[in-house]
């Protein structure tokens, strides 16, 4: 009989794999608010609602397999900081979701479009690399990409604010519409920060 002297823990991949499409999910769900009318709206936000759970839950399976696993695949701390910035992506975005729905948002400012698609192509980069984490091969233009996009979502933000603050808006409603394109600028951030940790991770085990 053959014992495997350096056992790893391979179900941390496939959770993570199930995190991350779970995210893609949620930036369809954005995608589908652009153009949806206020009744519509309201659904969106129990489908993004129930997404956000789904999310909850793959992120208490990580830290529950964290906490009751001997040997993990790389550093504890590193998974429970990528575990956590995927999270934190699926919270923003349902966030910004119901923000649109409880403030009766009737027409997002130009550019929102802009910041959607930049998380929807965030998401769709993010799913495909977390397979790659089993043997940390072809990450390298992913981080680089994700990072890119980030500097992109930082010029639509600012244009934006510019937009928002240029004195035909309501100033109550630039309250709103300030809150809501600033989490969508918190989600790419967080897309940013799962790209760093997946770069940190790539080179602790090179």
């Amino acid at each position: 009989m053959r014992f495997r002297l350096t056992p790893r823990e391979t179900s941390f991949y496939d959770m993570f794999a199930a995190s991350a499409d779970n995210i893609v999910t949620g930036s369809k769900l954005l995608m589908e608010l652009l153009g949806a009318d206020t009744p519509a709206r309201a659904e969106i936000a129990e489908r993004m609602r129930a997404a956000e759970h789904a999310g909850d839950d793959a992120t208490h399976a990580i830290f529950h397999q964290l906490n009751s696993s001997f040997i993990t695949p790389f550093d504890r701390e590193d998974i429970y900081t990528l575990a956590s910035s995927l999270d934190d992506i699926m919270d923003f975005m349902e966030e910004a979701v119901d923000l649109v729905v409880l403030y009766n948002v009737e027409e997002l400012p130009k550019g929102v479009d802009q910041q959607i698609e930049v998380l929807a192509r965030a998401a769709e980069l993010t799913a495909e690399a977390m397979p790659h984490l089993r043997t940390m091969d072809n990450l390298t233009e992913y981080w680089i990409e994700v990072n890119r996009l980030e500097n992109q979502a930082d010029q639509i933000h600012r244009k934006l604010l510019a937009h928002l603050f240029n004195g035909k808006y309501d100033a109550m409603d630039v309250l709103k519409l300030k809150q809501i394109v600033d989490v969508l600028e918190e989600a790419a951030d967080a897309f940013e920060h799962v790209a760093n940790t997946v770069e940190t991770i790539a080179v602790k085990e090179s």
